[in-house]
Parts: structure tokens; C-alpha cells; sequence
């Protein structure tokens, strides 16, 4: 992946990811703003449900359940 931006959900389980741009509009950009998922902000994908959604972030010491749609709105930069 390089140094490219992509969405959260793409993430893969265990790796860690820097937030680089937050895409979502109204209420729910509002929620992402309040958990604290702001630009610069580091995120790990902890797992995924079994059924493949929601996947757990740790974001800012707490574990967060988002959803594939809500993550695809969040852009993210791999961190080696």
C-alpha cells in the first residue's frame, strides 16, 4: 500500500494506520469527531465479528466497533 491514502476498512486485522482525511457529512461526521477520530489520530484494526461486520478499532486507548460503510469514510495512511 505504500504511501497511498486509503479507507479504513481496508485495513488489514493487526496493522496500525494514521488518519489522513474523515469524507463523512453530517451526523456522522459528527460522531466520528466525537470518538475522537480527528486528522493524525492513530487506529489499529483489533477484529472483525464473524460476520465480517462491524470490525473493532482501537482508537485513542478504546475499542470501537465501526461499520464497513462508516469506515470507508474514514481515509487512513499506513504506518511501518
Amino acid at each position: 500500500m505504500g504511501d497511498s491514502v486509503f479507507p479504513l476498512n481496508y485495513l488489514p486485522l493487526g496493522k496500525k494506520a494514521r488518519v489522513k482525511a474523515l469524507i463523512s457529512v453530517g451526523s456522522t461526521r459528527r460522531r466520528m469527531l466525537d470518538l475522537g477520530i480527528i486528522s493524525n489520530t492513530e487506529v489499529e484494526a483489533l477484529q472483525k465479528s464473524p460476520s465480517g461486520d462491524p470490525i473493532a478499532y482501537c482508537i485513542r486507548g478504546a475499542v470501537i466497533a465501526l461499520r464497513s460503510e462508516e469506515a470507508s469514510q474514514i481515509l487512513v495512511e499506513e504506518i511501518y
